[in-house]
Formats: structure tokens, sequence, C-alpha cells
């Protein structure tokens, strides 16, 4: 009969996994198959379950109930390797938080701050076993990307072995870099205020990180609805991904939740880049890796900023009418209700200032459920494209170009170009001696798409947009796909000024004319 299937953190088949079933004294063996499925001879009844694959940490399953109806069961094994994170992965100065490390050989753990050089703050020490393995972690079995990883709950029942670290004063990014004699890998935490410390608040995009990570298999991108009864064969052959034409993720208007508490390797940072080095790498180039250049970028500017996250935001740690300015980093696409709203309160009514230096943002809802767990609230691609609505978010609540004066389109998305000036009048343009047809942000660090600081997904005026929202420059990109460079000022004093490029803030430290600009908005904004 079949008991289950085996995958690993990627819900991969593992095929040669040798099983042993215990059960009132009797031993069964089994090996998996290519698919990862496990057949066996048991029967009806409690068992001790042990699995082992070189490569892979061997693990136990204390109680496996085995029937003749039941529903297959999901075993899961860690790859042997270096990962980690740290929870909770956000925290005010002097909160603590608990590094949780998987790792088969010892390591030395440290702390840095990212800025436009990496500081380190302190040295945490070196790990390793007191018995075999023991620094290796052990993840869930079934869909763990719904309840998280679960690091440091098995086998860290001493006070000695549990591994807090108390956040710095200093509001800003940390890494934590681990290091072994064969690997290195790195993790973030984000550190906000005890109190506002700045008139610029930065609001990293901690929830856009999480719907593109997919350990555990799961991502906002990678079955987002939820895992398909059987692991991953060949995913060529088998994601929707890739073997639908049409290439529509979102199908349901039902989304198992994604929890924030996996390790994200899409986030890691080999210790010696530096902020001025090109963004490598497939995803570095619109999560934290690029972030990070904006903070450089703000450090060498001389502009004092606190450091916050979205989930902050949702929660109402974050005081908004204590800064005078929020800035957006490059893809901030999953947001709240709660959180839109707020934020555009803040503008419309309260005279906030509001710098989206990024593109496909607040393009979909979020639900979060708690401090680690969200759903995101997809709705069916081709229902909401029929019925000729704007957005994810505007399919539940209103275009975001009501705040940001620009919105999403596919147009031009995977190219990047330089812009052109369309008003040299404007004072944001000041001092960078462009006129008129002129072409700027023809440099940038991101790699992933070359060429310009319009790029990768780009935003557009459109009809939802403000009336007086004016636009300053636009991107070269092929097809009416370049980026719309604009600001507009609601009546109630606030003011919003937007790139509509993920590609502007991987130029901010490469181009001479972006840097000016973004310079003159954010002293502007300060001053005014």
């Amino acid at each position: 009969m079949l008991i289950g299937y085996v995958s690993d953190q990627r819900y991969v088949a593992l095929g040669d996994v040798l099983l042993e079933f215990e059960s009132g004294g009797r031993s069964f063996e089994a090996r998996s198959r290519a698919s990862g499925s496990v057949f066996a001879d048991l029967p009806p009844g409690d068992y001790r379950a042990v699995l082992c694959k070189p490569g892979y940490g061997r693990k136990v399953v204390e109680r496996l109930s085995v029937s003749a109806d039941m529903a297959p069961y999901h075993f899961r094994l860690l790859e042997d390797g270096l990962l980690g994170y740290v929870w909770p992965k956000y925290v005010r100065a002097g909160d603590k938080g608990e590094f949780r490390v998987h790792a088969v050989e010892q390591y030395k753990l440290s702390l840095w701050r990212y800025g436009l050089a990496k500081e380190l703050v302190q040295p945490i020490g070196w790990f390793d076993e007191h018995g075999p393995l023991a620094t290796m972690q052990i993840t869930p079995d079934g869909d763990y990307t719904q309840s998280g990883a679960k690091w440091n709950e098995q086998g860290y029942t001493s006070p000695h072995h549990k591994q807090f670290v108390t956040a710095p004063e200093r509001s800003g990014l940390y890494y934590f870099h681990a290091q072994t004699a064969s690997a290195e890998f790195s993790f973030p935490w984000v550190v906000a205020p005890r109190e506002p410390q700045a008139q610029t608040a930065v609001l990293l995009a901690n929830l856009t990180w999480n719907a593109y990570n997919n350990f555990g298999g799961r991502s906002n991108y990678i079955h987002p609805d939820k895992l398909p009864p059987r692991p991953t064969v060949n995913a060529r052959q088998e994601l929707t991904r890739y073997i639908d034409p049409r290439h529509i993720n979102y199908q349901t208007e039902d989304y198992a939740p994604l929890s924030l508490e996996r390790p994200e390797p899409i986030n890691h940072i080999p210790l010696g880049e530096k902020a001025t080095d090109p963004i490598e790498g497939r995803a570095a180039c619109h999560v934290a890796p690029a972030e990070w250049r904006l903070l450089a970028w703000l450090q060498r500017q001389g502009f004092a900023h606190d450091v916050w996250c979205e989930s902050q935001l949702h929660f109402d740690q974050l005081p908004l009418d204590r800064y005078r300015v929020l800035i957006l980093p490059c893809h901030p696409e999953y947001w709240s209700s709660k959180m839109y709203f707020a934020v555009k309160d803040w503008v419309f009514r309260r005279g906030g200032r509001l710098m989206y230096l990024g593109g496909n943002g607040i393009n979909c809802d979020v639900e979060v459920l708690d401090e680690s767990t969200v759903i995101y609230r997809n709705t069916d691609n081709t229902h909401h494209k029929e019925r000729g609505v704007a957005s994810r978010f505007a399919a539940r609540h209103e275009p975001e170009a009501r705040l940001l004066g620009v919105m999403y389109d596919e147009r031009g998305i995977m190219t990047a170009a330089p812009y052109r000036v369309v008003d040299s009048t404007h004072w944001a343009l000041a001092g960078t001696g462009l006129r008129k047809g002129d072409v700027f942000g023809k440099k940038s660090l991101h790699q992933r798409v070359p060429g310009g600081a319009s790029g990768h997904e780009t935003d557009k005026i459109g009809p939802h947009s403000p009336a007086n929202v004016q636009l300053l420059a636009e991107g070269l990109n092929p097809d009416g796909g370049g980026a719309h460079l604009v600001a507009h000022e609601p009546d109630g004093g606030g003011a919003v000024f937007s790139t509509g490029s993920i590609c502007w803030i991987s130029s901010l430290l490469a181009d001479d004319a972006v840097s000016k600009i973004t310079a003159n908005v954010l002293r502007k904004f300060l001053e005014s």
C-alpha cells in the first residue's frame, strides 16, 4: 500500500530514501521510489518511522498511524548545508531575537549593520556539536510553508541551548553572517527605533520578501494556492508555471497561508559584497539586497533615517505622524488594506510626504493573520482582467494609483532602459543640467535586467491617477513600457513622488542624475 511521499525543503521528490517502520517489536523496511513514493505492506497500527539518505538529515517520526484508508503521509527531509533565520525577523531596539541556524559542521556567527559599508556590531561566537550533528535543524513534515519551519523547537529544551541576541539601539538593516570551513550564509534582521530618531522612515518590504520565498516548496509564485498531493520530480514537466502557455498563476480565490517563519535564501548577501557592487542573482535585485543600496545611498548623502518594515506598519508600531517622509523601496508589491489606507490618510489628510522609489507597488492585497502568517489575496487573475479591474489590489479595494499616481501594467516587463526628460522645469530636476528630451539613468547595478533605471517592472499614469499628477520623465523601454516619473500634491497638504520602476534604487549609487533627483525630492519634502 502507499504509505506516503518523501521530499526535500523544495518539495522535490527524493528517491532511494531508506525507511524503517517499527511497531510492537517488529520492524519493516522500505525505500522510496523515483517519485518519492513509499510503498510497504504494513499491518494497521501506530509506527515509529526512521528515515535515512546520504546528504540529508536523518529523521525520526515518533508516531505514524497506518490504516487502509489513510491519506498519503508527507515525509520531509532537510538537505545538508548552511541556512538560518532570526525570529522575530523584525524588532525594536533593545528587543531580543533568536537566531536559528542549520549547519552540519561547526559555524561562526556575527552581526553586522548594513549601510554604505558593513559595520561589525558584534561577533556572536562559535557553535558546534556536543552530540553528533547537533547543529542540524529538523523541519516539520507536511506543508510547513503554512505553519513555519519551527527551527530550534526540537532539542533546545535547556535555557543554555537558547540563542538570543539583543537588538542594537541604532535602527537599521542588520545581517547575521554564518560561516563554516566550507560555506557561508547570511540573513536579515530589521531593527526599528524604540522611539523615532529621524524625520524620515524607510519601510522595508518584508511582505514581498515572503511572497517570493519558496523555502518549503511554496511561494506566491510556486504552488501559490497549496502544495499538490505529490512532490515535484521535474518542474518543467509538472509546474503550471511552465506547462500552461497562458502562464496564469492565479486561478482560484482561495490561497493557503504563507509563513514568514522560514529561512530566506533569496536575501543572502555574501560577506565580501559591497553596496557599490553589481547586484547579482535572479531575486536579489528586488528584495533586501537591493533595498540595502537605498540605505547605503541615504548614508552617503547624509540623510538621517529610521528603518521599519511593512509588518510593523500593519501592526500600528510605526508612528506615521512623527515622520515627515515615508520612503517605499524598489518592490513593495504586497500590502494589507490597513497599511494602504493608513498611509493614504496620512498623505491626503495629515500632510505626509511619500516617496515611492519602486515599481509594481501595492498591487496585491495581503491578509495578515498574525505576526508570522499571511494570506496573499491574489483573486482569480483571468476573472479580474475580464471585469476590467486594474490590479489585484483594486479588485478588493481601490486602484493604488489614487495614492501612488501610477500603476503597474505588463508593458516593459523584463526590460530596462534610461529615462527621457518630459518636464525639465520641475524642481525635482533642479541642478541636474537636464533639459527636455535629455536622457538619464543609463547606469545601474541591476544585473538581472541590465540597461537602465527604468525597468524590471514598471508603473505608468493611468485613468485612476489623480488629475493633478505631473509627468516629469518617461522610461525608454520598448512598446510603451517605460516607467513614469511623477509627482502629485493632494489637497490636504501632503505630497507624493513616484519613480514607477524596480530598477530606480539600483541606479542610486551608480547614476548621478538619479541620485540628484532623489536627493532633491527628499530634501524638499523634509523642508516644506
